[in-house]
């Protein structure tokens, strides 16, 4: 009994140092726990793009917002953003002729709101002060109408669009509170296109009506997924 208790201390005091071997010691270990799980971000971007086959979706621009993120769990964070992009788009006015019909680009503001679930690779932590992370979000995109002076005999408008934005990124932190995020996302949504442009210009028709050479768009193409590139760049606060 005697040999067992001595035997059982002496391993136990050969434990601690060979523990303190593996890992990283607390103040060295490049792991720093992330205690603050709600946050504010101001954001600018960068969007870029080409508005689809015959450009008229918006695209080309910069956007800024807000967002609020709250952790809902160890690699769960949820997010709200409500951003501005003042943009530009292509006129397309498809009764005038092939070589006169495309104008601008003119500007073309949207107004978005998204909802945003990111899942954080180092959960509550970060690590050498990063925090990468992958998301996606849902949002609805509001396309404001185009100045008095442009014409467009099409009478086409981006409108109202809900669309899906996959995202990859870092959080970089500086202190508890504050860190710099920087992130890329691609944006998906629909465009549809007025019936004017399955049809041949009034000035300029193409004079086999069955083939309508001369539309904007061939055969009776109507609808077509577009999108943008977005860089997003932020300082966010956590509290």
């Amino acid at each position: 009994m005697h040999r067992l208790l001595t035997s059982t201390l002496t391993l136990m005091v050969l434990a601690g140092p060979l523990a303190a071997q593996v890992g990283h010691a607390p103040n060295s270990s490049p792991y720093r726990d992330i205690p603050r799980g709600r946050s504010l971000s101001l954001l600018v971007g960068d969007i870029g793009g080409d508005g689809g086959s015959i450009g008229v979706g918006p695209h080309n621009g910069q956007s800024y917002g807000v967002r609020f993120d709250v952790r809902v769990g160890a690699p769960v964070i949820l997010g709200l953003t409500v951003a501005r992009g003042d943009l530009e788009r292509l006129v397309v006015s498809a009764a005038d002729s092939v070589t006169n019909r495309v104008d601008g680009p003119v500007k073309q503001a949207v107004t978005m709101i998204e909802l945003a679930l990111q899942i954080n690779f180092t959960g509550k932590k970060s690590w050498h002060r990063l925090a990468p992370f992958i998301g996606g979000s849902a949002g609805f995109m509001d396309g404001a109408g185009l100045q008095a002076t442009v014409k467009d005999s099409s009478g086409y408008k981006f409108g109202g669009k809900i669309y899906l934005a996959p995202a990859v990124g870092v959080r970089v932190f500086l202190s508890k509170s504050l860190n710099l995020r920087l992130e890329a996302r691609q944006l998906f949504w629909k465009l549809k296109y007025p019936l004017a442009y399955n049809l041949d210009p009034a000035a300029q028709p193409s004079g086999n009506p069955a083939t309508h050479l001369n539309s904007v768009l061939p055969g009776n193409k109507r609808e077509e997924w577009s999108g943008a590139r977005e860089l997003r760049a932020g300082l966010s606060y956590s509290f």
